[in-house]
């Protein structure tokens, strides 16, 4: 075997444990679980996981960041099959809401407690904020939506998407992030309507 073709294998065979180890996260968190779990649950070695990250810390702060990659892969996906501000703006938070739906709710505790985690998800929760503000005063210029002051919807939705990133949505109204999100999508296109 060629190095060349050692080291595809190697980098696929990593995107597969990331997968693999996002799967295992999502479904059931990850506080709870050592890396022996890990390892065991994963059919690997701990050396092949310490490939991956030099520690528990660091593994699942890896872990969420290639979760938030593919989930920021697929919202940008489906805006750009989307035409129209409302059309956009309701595909793209649904589309938020779609890529959290598999995070169980021990994953998002999980994440909300582990702040290194955490970081991720607020990173991603401001750049989705100011893609929908962009978006709603895209809409607003060229007149496609309703004449609504951008600055002030845009940051309504922003802290929406802040709360529901924080817990506190679910805590205080029982939706999980991505119902949050659905229910966002449509406050956001009935407000913005012409």
């Amino acid at each position: 075997m060629s190095s060349a073709t050692s080291s595809a294998h190697a980098t696929a065979r990593r995107a597969e444990l990331f997968d693999q180890l996002v799967h295992l996260f999502l479904t059931e968190g990850f506080a709870h679980l050592t890396l022996d779990e890990v390892a065991a649950r994963l059919k690997c070695s701990k050396s092949t996981l310490y490939t991956l990250a030099r520690s528990k810390e660091q593994l699942v702060r890896a872990a969420t960041v290639h979760f938030f990659r593919g989930a920021t892969a697929s919202t940008e996906a489906v805006l750009a099959s989307s035409t129209g501000t409302r059309d956009r703006l309701t595909a793209y938070v649904l589309a938020i809401g779609d890529a959290l739906r598999p995070a169980s709710e021990q994953f998002m505790e999980d994440l909300a407690a582990f702040s290194p985690a955490r970081e991720i998800y607020e990173q991603n929760t401001a750049i989705a904020a100011d893609r929908v503000a962009q978006l709603i005063t895209d809409g607003v210029r060229s007149g496609d939506v309703r004449d609504v002051h951008a600055a002030f919807v845009a940051d309504v939705a922003a802290s929406m998407m802040v709360r529901i990133q924080t817990r506190e949505v679910i805590r205080r109204t029982g939706l999980d992030d991505s119902q949050a999100y659905t229910e966002l999508a449509a406050l956001l296109a009935a407000g913005l309507g012409t």
